[in-house]
């Protein structure tokens, strides 16, 4: 057994337990039939046939007393007992008859009395009845009354015997009765033990062959999952939970291993760190140069300028003032690209501000920060009903501004109309920003959100190109995604989502997945003024 499967095990154990209760179900099934066949023998045969018989002798004595009546007084009122008798006679040997019928030594008992009874009426008591009814009281004296003591002896020592032998056969059933309720007895007894023993059998079999061997084995594993992974689990049990154990061992080395492999990895992915801490550290140096350093020359470049063009302004003639004047928007523009490269910069660095942003209010500071142009232009800005996202509200604000700024500045002969609105999903908000623009071409969908890229020259459309690629930094590093809706047939659509609960990506999917920025080549000054033209015949954003 020891190479039997848990299966097998359990399949022998129930096997043995519905034999033994096969067996004890037999046997008080047997036990029960026994009893209900001595109840009904006592009850239901010899108890009545018992009754018949003295009812049948005392019917008897009642036409024997009667008749002996009749006989000394010739009175035919003392024939009534008699007469009731004889009935009472026939109505009981016929019962008795049907009673005792398969029990052939009552049956021939009742054979006997009847024998005697019919002698008694043949022999005395109809001839001595009809002599007196013939002849009077007198005629009585011609029967002799030994032989009617005679025959009626014989019937009562008749019906004695019938009753001695029911008597007997009653004790005998009754005497069954007992030894049936003691054999229904004695087998639930032992059916109870039986039963009991193999509970208890089962019970220690389930703790032997499942429960204790499960315990060790879970004793191990969370030793193992407390940390210990050197410690080994040990096979023990059926085969089955031997097998369990064994994939559970496995597993184990597996983490071994794997978990040698993450240390590794661990160690270099902090390696990895540590190099890009530093690189960070420089890079914000890099940025405070930027925002510092680097503009003060081009503040005394501009300024310098300035100061020559009014003091020497007279003397120099057109060609000298437009090239001052170059010089000077030239400063201004790097200023404001060294601005934007650091605002572009700065998103995503961290998500201590995230906060609860009501959108409606973020765009009534857009309104007031553009109130100038927007009246300058005539420009409108209509909202549905926004929600309240989780975001950063001086992002988001940045967000709002660029896409209602580019609605403005990229307006068409008609005021710039921009419409904001807001649509719920399961798990985000999907917002849009419409403008009746001069719109966007479908195949610049994907141009217009990298860093640098223009659809206009600058002396059509002012802008350093950072706006768009700003917009998707924000949105992404607030988890969601923003796209050009390609299937509006008039002015610009853009659609983004925000995430109705905050999600913030990792740096690595803000956008850094897409490689390095596309810097477009300088665009040919023209000859004449040498300002930079388009490179695409189409309108759009910067």
């Amino acid at each position: 057994m020891r190479g039997w499967r848990l299966r097998r095990r359990l399949a022998a154990v129930y096997s043995v337990l519905s034999v033994v209760l096969l067996l004890a179900s037999g046997v008080i099934a047997w036990s029960m039939v026994r009893l209900d066949d001595a109840i009904h023998t006592r009850s239901d045969v010899l108890a009545p046939i018992q009754v018949s018989t003295v009812r049948l002798v005392a019917s008897l004595v009642d036409q024997e007393t009667g008749m002996r009546g009749y006989l000394l007084q010739g009175d035919d009122s003392f024939l009534e007992p008699y007469e009731v008798g004889r009935t009472s006679e026939t109505e009981l040997r016929a019962s008795l008859a049907t009673r005792v019928a398969g029990r052939p030594d009552l049956q021939r008992r009742l054979d006997v009395l009847r024998q005697r009874i019919d002698e008694w009426h043949r022999d005395y008591a109809d001839p001595a009845i009809a002599a007196v009814r013939a002849g009077g009281t007198d005629a009585s004296t011609l029967r002799d009354p030994a032989l009617g003591k005679e025959h009626f002896d014989a019937v009562r020592l008749a019906g004695t015997d019938l009753d001695d032998a029911v008597r007997a056969a009653a004790l005998r059933a009754r005497e069954d009765v007992t030894g049936a309720v003691r054999t229904l007895v004695v087998s639930l007894v032992v059916a109870a033990v039986a039963l009991i023993v193999l509970l208890v059998l089962i019970f220690r079999a389930l703790r032997v062959w499942v429960t204790r061997p499960l315990g060790a084995v879970g004793s191990d594993v969370r030793r193992v999952a407390g940390g210990d992974l050197e410690h080994v689990i040990a096979a023990t049990g059926p085969p089955d939970i031997e097998t369990l154990v064994s994939d559970v061992e496995l597993m184990r080395l597996q983490l071994l291993g794997e978990l040698g492999v993450a240390r590794s990895a661990r160690a270099s992915i902090e390696s990895q760190a540590e190099i890009l801490r530093r690189s960070n550290r420089d890079l914000e140096q890099f940025a405070y140069v930027a925002s510092h350093d680097l503009q003060e020359p081009l503040r005394k470049v501009a300024s310098f300028c300035q100061l020559l063009e009014r003091r020497y302004g007279d003397k120099l003639d057109e060609r000298g003032s437009q090239y001052i004047h170059f010089a000077v928007d030239g400063a201004k523009r790097m200023q404001k690209l060294i601005n934007d490269l650091l605002a572009f910069s700065r998103v995503g660095r961290t998500t201590e501000t995230f906060v609860d942003v009501d959108l409606a209010e973020v765009v009534q500071r857009t309104e007031t920060t553009l109130s100038i142009v927007l009246e300058t232009t005539g420009g409108e800005v209509v909202t549905s009903e926004l929600p309240t996202v989780p975001g950063d509200p001086v992002l988001l604000t940045q967000l709002f501004q660029n896409l209602v700024g580019n609605a403005v500045k990229f307006h068409g002969e008609q005021p710039p109309r921009i419409r904001i609105e807001a649509v719920e999903r399961d798990t985000e908000w999907e917002l849009s920003c419409a403008d009746n623009g001069i719109g966007i071409e479908p195949e610049y969908a994907d141009k217009i959100f990298v860093i640098f890229q223009r659809l206009h020259g600058r002396d059509a459309y002012e802008g350093t190109g950072i706006g768009l690629a700003l917009c998707r930094k924000i949105v992404e590093f607030h988890g969601g995604r923003i796209w050009l809706d390609g299937t509006v047939n008039s002015g610009t659509t853009f659609r983004w989502t925000l995430p109705k609960r905050r999600a913030v990506a990792l740096p690595s999917d803000l956008g850094l997945h897409h490689g390095p920025p596309a810097i477009p080549a300088p665009a040919r000054p023209d000859a004449r003024s040498g300002s930079p033209t388009a490179p695409s015949k189409s309108g759009g954003p910067t």
